[in-house]
């Protein structure tokens, strides 16, 4: 079991996990939060059947479900640490999911608010799972874009 919101090793407390659900690939390396596990090779995967976003379409945020187009399960690429916890020593394992520019994905860029950058989690298939895992820092880095994800679509 990990926690959503990746908590830096770092960290005087746990308040900083509302603001690392996503890492952004473009600045994975570099961040503070995310420099350390990155460098230290901590990819993970979050596995699941569908997610959802917010869509505009009606001015309204309506949430819509995507899924892949062959309805199996696939994985979003994540970055982990552990952080002790000071007040009780409790080692907590937290994540972050990993989210690629989808401005010109075919399903991904018509979600968040007109006007927004588009992001898409990093949406891996079962058959990439092992160079995910074992990738060093430059192919994962390599792996980070929505050309190679898995055919999206909303059910």
């Amino acid at each position: 079991m990990a926690r959503f919101g990746l908590i830096p090793a770092w960290a005087k407390d746990d308040k900083i996990s509302r603001h690392t659900y996503n890492a952004r690939a473009e600045t994975v390396a570099s961040k503070p939060s995310y420099r350390t596990p990155w460098r230290q090779r901590r990819y993970g995967i979050v596995l699941l059947d569908n997610f959802f976003e917010p869509h505009y379409g009606s001015g309204k945020a309506q949430l819509w479900q995507i899924a892949l187009a062959s309805h199996e399960p696939f994985g979003i690429a994540s970055i982990w640490d552990t952080w002790t916890d000071p007040a009780s020593g409790e080692l907590v394992t937290s994540f972050s999911m990993l989210t690629v520019n989808a401005d010109a994905h075919p399903v991904m860029n018509q979600f968040h608010k007109p006007g927004d950058e588009k992001r898409t989690p990093l949406v891996l298939a079962t058959a990439q799972f092992e160079a995910w895992l074992g990738a060093t820092p430059d192919e994962a880095q390599a792996m980070m874009h929505w050309h190679d994800m898995p055919e999206l679509v909303t059910p």
